[in-house]
């Protein structure tokens, strides 16, 4: 090596550049595992029901940080704007306002044999044609996502006499924008809402309340008995609703309940619209269920789903087993079905469930 008299060190031919074996990561995905792994949580579940209160009250606390300020409530100001009668149930189009600047289109299924107040269920679908596919709509693209998900919940409710309502979360089914084809809606949208300073998850949240107040004033309906049922995004919203807003009394989680460190292990996974800003680590999906508790839960997992392993969910619904338990649940509140099959919608404990719980 040689020194100038500025005191620059010049090095020998190549000798800055000599290889020297170091462990270097170029992807963004595994840049937030490798964090991921090493990060400790803030706070383990608790196995000791002297201190789960207070566990669960930080657990809310973190999970409205990570949620914002809510929108701003409007009036409801509900429309009917069509009414198609399917047999055993009418169903109505409705739609209402949850923002100023918002408005939320529905189907209302109403059984014909309800003449007074009773159980009602919110049915929340899951990536595909919106709410045309849990209420069993005849179209070509509701056919294409059954053949795959097999969920048309909303209709099966409604036929067991439930009333149930239907929504559209943003960018599916009506409230869906124009987006070239290979652009993924859910991401172009957390897009748009992070530059307004927006939250796809939160504001699908706050729609899904309001969708409860429109339940609770309907005069079919017993606000004392409402449940919500989702599959996948929709099983999404369902788990933070039912943890959020203690007016949901039970609540049917399909294809989603495991962990989001798990389900983060699937580089394409997650969605603009399933996310929250520093979510990972903060909260998890057994800290939801923890939220929910002691009102009823049922999780449904598929043996062979890859996207939401089911070595997660039973783990997740292990540690959930200790805060039902501390909070003297009724027996069965949480049940965890596993069926044969991938990423799908099963069903099979869903009415008995709701007719036990509602």
């Amino acid at each position: 090596m040689t020194t100038d008299s500025d005191g620059y060190v010049e090095p020998e031919s190549d000798e800055w550049i000599k290889a020297v074996p170091r462990h270097r990561n170029l992807s963004p995905w595994a840049q937030v595992q490798l964090e991921l792994a090493a990060f400790t949580p803030e706070e383990a579940v608790p196995s000791d029901a002297t201190v789960v209160p207070g566990w669960r009250a930080r657990t809310r606390g973190r999970l409205t940080d990570l949620l914002g300020p809510a929108p701003r409530s409007v009036a409801l100001d509900p429309e009917v704007t069509d009414s198609v009668d399917c047999g055993d149930y009418v169903r109505e189009r409705v739609v209402f306002d949850s923002e100023s600047t918002m408005s939320i289109p529905a189907y209302l299924l109403l059984p014909k044999t309800r003449t007074r107040p009773g159980p009602a269920v919110i049915a929340l679908h899951g990536h595909g044609p919106g709410k045309d596919e849990v209420v069993g709509l005849d179209t070509a693209a509701v056919a294409e996502a059954a053949a795959e998900h097999h969920g048309d919940y909303a209709h099966q409710l409604a036929l067991a006499g439930f009333v149930v309502l239907a929504p559209d979360l943003r960018e599916f089914g009506e409230r869906a924008d124009w987006a070239p084809t290979d652009k993924y809606l859910c991401d172009a949208n957390l897009v748009a809402a992070v530059a307004a300073g927006r939250n796809p998850l939160a504001e699908n949240l706050h729609d899904l309340m309001v969708c409860i107040d429109l339940l609770s004033e309907h005069h079919l309906v017993d606000p004392a008995r409402l449940g919500v049922a989702g599959f996948s995004y929709g099983a999404t919203m369902a788990l933070f609703l039912a943890a959020w807003d203690t007016r949901v009394r039970a609540a049917v989680v399909s294809g989603y309940f495991s962990s989001f460190a798990a389900a983060h292990q699937v580089p394409y996974n997650l969605c603009g619209s399933q996310v929250l800003f520093g979510m990972l680590g903060l909260i998890e999906h057994v800290d939801l269920g923890a939220l929910i508790a002691p009102r009823p839960l049922l999780v449904e997992s598929g043996t062979e789903d890859p996207l939401f392993p089911l070595a997660a969910a039973r783990a997740s619904v292990t540690e959930l087993e200790t805060v039902y338990r501390a909070m003297r649940a009724p027996t069965h509140a949480l049940e965890h079905h596993v069926f044969e099959g991938g990423h799908q919608w099963d069903g099979t404990k869903l009415l008995d469930f709701f007719e036990r719980w509602l």
